[in-house]
């Protein structure tokens, strides 16, 4: 069993950044590449972005390219999401996940652990 919790969500400004972290009990964490899912209001559940077990391949969503990173430090059993240039479109609960696909996925049907979610608002 992995438990992930994220955090670093709030209400930020159009442009403004925010970095949501998520942190995983355990000591298999570098068993997992990791990812990140968000969820607006009336929508489904939408990739963002996703990183393979030690880092080296980096995947995003089309609507996030060029703005958010994804990063993990496999020591501190944490993957990092910053988030730049924010636009109102990003309101939504965000996610981190897990998977056993190694170098990541982009489907969230291939992740077996998720996190309660962190709620991520950009107001215009």
């Amino acid at each position: 069993q992995v438990l992930l919790q994220e955090s670093g969500g709030g209400l930020v400004q159009a442009g403004g950044s925010l970095r949501l972290s998520c942190t995983t009990s355990g000591r298999t964490f570098s068993s997992y590449a990791m990812g990140w899912f968000r969820q607006a209001p009336g929508k489904e559940r939408e990739f963002v972005a996703a990183i393979s077990l030690i880092g080296g391949r980096t995947y995003y969503g089309d609507s996030v390219k060029g703005r958010f990173t994804i990063s993990r430090d496999n020591a501190k059993n944490t993957v990092n999401l910053q988030m730049n240039s924010l636009k109102p479109e990003d309101t939504a609960v965000y996610y981190c996940a897990a998977t056993t696909f190694i170098y990541g996925s982009l489907s969230e049907r291939d992740y077996v652990y998720w996190g309660q979610g962190t709620q991520v608002t950009v107001s215009s």
